[in-house]
């Protein structure tokens, strides 16, 4: 089993699939089962959806501050486009055990030093950033996200998370 495992890891999957849904009928086949490596790949996928989210969110909040704070309207539409792709990516993906999770201080964080180092060569920020974050995780993970809302939050001086 290990080896089928690490050379064909769709095949590997479809098998194990039809193992344990034989397993759950009552068939006898839990020695079949490629135990260590299916009890492994589980927690990896719940990983690699938090993981997935996690940087959605950022590259969504970097999009969003680009587009709230650059000097030159040309690429705004442009970055509203991604901020949009990105935050709608996310909440396809968001499960709500990963709100509690998520680490918006730093998602934040790395989102306005890579839109600074993104405008350093326009001469910075037009705008102001906000020094928080002024989201709350559920204001991010709209299946729509309203964008105009979130510029809007951007642009309040001293903006506070919704309900938080």
């Amino acid at each position: 089993m290990g080896s089928l495992y690490h050379a064909d890891i769709l095949l590997w999957c479809e098998q194990q699939a039809d193992l344990l849904r034989r397993l759950s009928r009552g068939e006898r086949v839990s020695d079949a089962v490629d135990w260590e490596n299916v009890i492994e790949e589980l927690g990896d996928v719940g990983r690699s959806e938090f993981n997935s989210v996690a940087g959605l969110l950022e590259v969504g909040l970097t999009h969003l501050l680009l587009a709230h704070a650059s000097p030159r309207p040309e690429p705004v539409g442009h970055w509203r486009s991604e901020a949009r792709t990105a935050l709608a990516g996310a909440a396809r993906r968001y499960a709500p055990s990963m709100g509690p999770r998520l680490d918006l201080r730093e998602l934040w964080s790395l989102a306005v030093t890579t839109t600074r180092d993104k405008l350093a060569a326009d001469g910075g920020p037009a705008r102001p950033i906000p020094a928080d974050c002024p989201f709350a995780v559920q204001d991010l993970v709209q299946r729509v996200p309203d964008l105009d809302a979130l510029l809007a939050r951007l642009a309040q001086p001293a903006a506070t998370p919704a309900g938080g």
